[in-house]
């Protein structure tokens, strides 16, 4: 996704985060900085939190003690069970215990520094441990991993972040505000004339085409998950970061991009991640979450759900409203 400026345009901040990019507007310049030091700090957080690749992490000590019961800070707490209810919701396609699987696969280190062809062969796969072996109590804040289990909380939590960073920024700035985080959108307070115009593409970080696909968003939130920019090559493979949790392996390829709405950043990312998990049930799925939700298949093929408009040049969509309202 690329957020597409309103007129008039406002203030704009974006810098590297998390391994990707985070974009920040205000609808009152005279907010940015205000609303950019609650962003940072949100960021800083969580990445202490919940990072797979920093020694120092609160995650890397939580995987170190899988097996024996250990405290968690209210902050990985909440990212712990944001991703606990994905799980819940999505019947296990989303599965933080996919930590080793990852690894596995090469992913261990940041995707900046992966090796983008690799000839090491692969390690037989091997499924999830399973979030329901995960053992959390939520008011003492005591967590107990199965043995050799290690959690990767990346989606989720980031799109939490995303969700926490506009609810205060906005709060702090006084103005309405977007936050993007590599493809994860969320806004709060009031929304420009005619919201804020959000283009379609398979990498938020390109440039998209001028008189693309495009929604305007005034509320809630928008996820996007997909198989083409994330990847990398190891033995002869073409290997992507979403895993399946059943079977330890990088989703089988069915949608090229899976582009969700709904209420908050963390629902629209859970579902966006399901859909692409679970391919050709995708569509079934997410009819009976009532979520509008954009689907693009390897060959292009269009389907639009819950309501979410067709692209107006596409000749081969396919455009369905589910009953229900969004969550």
């Amino acid at each position: 996704m690329t957020i597409r400026a309103p007129a008039p345009s406002p203030a704009e901040a974006v810098f590297p985060a998390l391994g990707t990019t985070a974009v920040l507007l205000v609808t009152d310049p005279k907010a940015l900085p205000a609303a950019e030091g609650v962003l940072r700090a949100e960021l800083a957080a969580v990445d202490l939190a919940c990072s797979r690749f920093r020694p120092d992490s609160e995650l890397t000590r939580v995987n170190l003690n899988a097996g024996r019961p250990t405290t968690v800070s209210e902050r990985f707490a909440e990212a712990l069970q944001a991703a606990l209810r994905a799980a819940r919701l999505t019947d296990g396609a989303v599965d933080p215990t996919v930590g080793r699987a990852m690894s596995a696969l090469g992913y261990d280190r940041t995707f900046a520094a992966l090796r983008p062809e690799d000839a090491r062969p692969l390690p037989a796969a091997v499924p999830a441990p399973g979030w329901r072996r995960i053992v959390f109590d939520p008011r003492s804040r005591r967590l107990r991993l199965p043995p050799y289990t290690h959690l990767d909380l990346g989606a989720t939590a980031k799109a939490l972040t995303a969700d926490r960073a506009a609810r205060r920024a906005a709060e702090a700035a006084g103005c309405g505000v977007l936050v993007s985080l590599g493809g994860d959108l969320a806004v709060a307070g009031p929304a420009p004339d005619g919201g804020w115009r959000i283009a379609l593409a398979d990498d938020h970080a390109r440039p998209a085409a001028e008189h693309g696909p495009a929604v305007a968003v005034t509320g809630g939130a928008l996820a996007t998950s997909g198989i083409r920019v994330r990847t990398w090559h190891r033995a002869g493979r073409t290997l992507h970061h979403i895993v399946d949790p059943a079977t330890g392996e990088p989703a089988t390829p069915v949608w090229r991009t899976v582009t969700v709405a709904a209420a908050t950043c963390v629902d629209a990312n859970t579902a966006s991640t399901a859909a692409v998990v679970l391919g050709d049930r995708a569509a079934d799925w997410l009819r009976g979450a009532a979520l509008p939700a954009r689907l693009v298949g390897l060959d292009g093929r269009l389907v639009c759900l819950g309501g979410w408009p067709p692209d107006s040049a596409s000749a081969t969509s396919a455009t369905e409203v589910a009953s229900g309202d969004p969550r």
